[in-house]
């Protein structure tokens, strides 16, 4: 049975525009095209989408997953054992989120008390959540999850003051770009301060500080909507544009 890409993208749930940029990124290559030039797919293809939509579920990053579903099965049995106990990680996390949060809900029930430090874990545990449900397969998709994971325990083990310090440098920042959106350029000290108090903020999180992975964050500000808005609405419109510069320029 063939289908064509119209056919292909209501079968998997996939756009056709992601199909087509899977062809360019020959991670998912028509099976032949028409008289009339459109592309057509065959149930190998369809095997194929399917183990790649089973990667991207997983969090693994485009390059790695046309490299495994070229592997012999026994290569991807092996990727997949890998996978698997990942996820046992990720549940034993989400699994601990919960005790939290439930333990947090039964203090507002009035049913529990909490201490200062019981609560501050919870915030963490909160926030690690919420920047997982927002950017965790982008993040994954550029740093890889061994980065991640560790960003994650750094975060994890932050202590209130060292919190309270990277809050004030954010602010800090948030107000610096407020600035710069008024009559600022790049070179300049406001330019400059600016990408110290990012790469001093990004350092809270981060194993280790790198110019490149830097560009690349900036990079990937720019290409998702929802980290345009973050500063944009923080600092003003055009905000994360000018912000993607400065590191551009001074990474």
């Amino acid at each position: 049975m063939t289908y064509t890409i119209k056919q292909m993208a209501e079968l998997s749930g996939v756009s056709a525009r992601t199909l087509r940029f899977y062809d360019e990124q020959a991670l998912l290559k028509p099976a032949f095209l028409s008289a009339a030039g459109y592309r057509i797919y065959t149930e190998k293809e369809v095997d194929r989408l399917q183990q790649i939509l089973l990667y991207r579920s997983l969090g693994i990053p485009l390059k790695t997953i046309k490299e495994l579903v070229d592997r012999p099965d026994e290569r991807i049995q092996e990727t997949l054992v890998q996978q698997r106990d990942q996820l046992e990680k990720q549940r034993q996390k989400i699994d601990r989120l919960l005790k939290v949060l439930d333990e947090t809900l039964s203090y507002y029930k009035g049913e529990t008390t909490m201490t200062n430090h019981e609560k501050f874990e919870a915030f963490k545990q909160a926030k690690i959540a919420e920047n997982e449900t927002q950017y965790g397969a982008e993040i994954r998709e550029n740093y890889g999850a061994k980065t991640v994971a560790a960003a994650n325990q750094k975060w994890q083990n932050m202590t209130e003051a060292t919190y309270q310090t990277m809050t004030e440098v954010e602010n800090k920042l948030v107000q610096k770009l407020t600035d710069y959106l008024a009559e600022g350029t790049v070179p300049s000290p406001l330019a400059k301060e600016i990408f110290s108090l990012h790469k001093q903020w990004l350092e809270f999180s981060w194993q280790k500080y790198s110019g490149e992975a830097h560009k690349g964050l900036s990079e990937m500000y720019l290409a998702d909507e929802r980290f345009i808005q973050y500063y944009d609405d923080k600092s003003g419109p055009g905000a994360t544009e000018a912000l993607s510069q400065i590191i551009q320029y001074y990474a």
